[in-house]
């Protein structure tokens, strides 16, 4: 049921997206008056799932999960119907409408993509505020692993700016270090600042960015799991763990080593108790897994929001993801990191979704990709609503119509570049499949 709901859960978000990306097309169009010939959900190649012709508009269903479409009429898009166009222009036509009419019209797609992340983002925070560990809030520093020990960092470091800014949640440090040119740590008391090589940006792309950072934090144990090892052994939860096997084990993330390294073999644990040293003797199951757990409660904050303050914090989230989206970029352009193998399609996609279903999830992935599908979507490439935006511009400043051939032309241009680029990265997506079976 796994991969199911995995499926389902995408195939959800999409059609939503979708149906309100081009009802952003769709309302202005009748608005201004302009025929709208169809309206579908996934494209119709050869044939479609379900159609209903209701008016002037034929709405389906396409057999083809990448997207959908509405057919404006008198419109030179990915249909390439030439015919209509060599007939003389009708007034419930695309064609015939003012520039800033149309222009209204082909921006509709992505405005309603940004508003509805804004949204989002917005109820979120009404509902649920803000939850976060803040940056500055580290205590003991950061943990690293050799991956982050490329990258610059060091195990017990205080992350102090990110490109001469503070990074307000830890959460966010992870990708602003990758997108950085210059970061500063405290190090001992010693400030230190150092660029990101290239090829430790590789490496964590290459392991998804899995344990390179975390924040560290003492040994104590808040929770002890009835009937584990633990358990058994008298551990119990308010120790502080002193040291493993002679060897300081203060910190939880040294804690963990000693105890993954010692699979069936015996430790010998100093605990402090109420200001007592206790000695804890126990084996470590083939699992690794003794049964204890670490609370992060005393660095969590939340921050509470009214529907006033949330509205403008919402804008303020969707254009930091925005903005993000767009510096990563500068990863995949630089081919050292080799960010550019790291690229998900819709099979990658799935594979992000939760194996059971999470409302949280589901409404900050659909937020952030409907900011998304908003910026690809501005792309000045024939064939997306950006291409369509670039040559109104055009004919606003210049008073000049491009010719019917030139649009047709660049509509070819932009579907092979889009196909290309579709058909990378399903091949990278298929080839990431493969290798996790070699």
């Amino acid at each position: 049921m796994g991969v199911v709901t995995q499926i389902l859960t995408f195939i959800l978000i999409i059609s939503i997206l979708v149906i309100l990306h081009e009802l952003g097309h769709f309302i202005p169009a009748k608005y201004f008056k302009t025929k709208v010939e169809k309206f579908y959900l996934f494209f119709d190649v050869k044939f479609s799932l379900f159609k209903k012709k209701i008016g002037e508009t034929e709405y389906g269903i396409g057999w083809l999960p990448l997207g959908g479409y509405v057919k404006i009429a008198g419109m030179i898009d990915e249909s390439m119907d030439t015919e209509q166009m060599a007939q003389e222009p009708q007034p419930w036509e695309f064609r015939s409408k003012p520039a800033w009419q149309r222009l209204i019209i082909m921006l509709g797609g992505v405005t309603v993509n940004f508003f509805l992340a804004w949204i989002i983002y917005t109820s979120l925070l009404v509902v649920n505020g803000d939850t976060y560990i803040p940056a500055d809030n580290l205590k003991y520093g950061i943990v690293v692993d050799s991956i982050g020990e490329k990258i610059g960092l060091k195990t017990g470091d205080k992350i102090l700016s990110i490109d001469g800014e503070k990074s307000k949640k830890f959460s966010d440090a992870t990708l602003d270090i990758l997108l950085a040119d210059q970061i500063t740590v405290d190090r001992g008391g010693e400030k230190v600042s150092f660029s990101v090589p290239d090829e430790g940006i590789k490496d964590v792309l290459a392991t998804q960015g899995k344990n390179f950072l975390g924040y560290r934090q003492k040994s104590l144990i808040a929770t002890v799991l009835s009937n584990s090892v633990a358990s058994k052994s008298g551990l119990q939860a308010g120790d502080q763990i002193v040291s493993v096997n002679n060897k300081s084990a203060v910190y939880w993330n040294e804690f963990v080593t000693a105890i993954k390294g010692a699979v069936n073999e015996p430790l010998n644990i100093i605990v402090n108790r109420g200001g007592t040293e206790k000695v804890i003797n126990l084996v470590v199951p083939e699992s690794g897994v003794i049964g204890v757990q670490l609370s992060t409660d005393d660095l969590v904050v939340t921050d509470e929001y009214s529907l006033l303050a949330a509205i403008p914090a919402g804008f303020s989230e969707t254009i930091k993801v925005l903005t993000k989206q767009i510096k990563q970029f500068k990863i995949i352009f630089k081919p050292k990191t080799e960010a550019y193998k790291s690229v998900k399609g819709p099979i990658g996609i799935v594979s992000m979704m939760p194996e059971s279903f999470d409302w949280m999830f589901f409404w900050n992935f659909m937020a952030m990709f409907s900011v998304w599908l908003a910026f690809v979507n501005l792309l000045p490439i024939p064939a997306l609503d950006g291409g369509h935006v670039m040559f109104l511009l055009y004919e606003m400043i210049t008073g000049r119509t491009p010719s019917e051939k030139v649009l047709e032309r660049g509509q070819i241009i932009g579907f092979v570049i889009i196909m290309g680029l579709m058909a990378v990265i399903f091949g990278n997506d298929i080839w990431n499949i493969i290798k996790g079976f070699l």
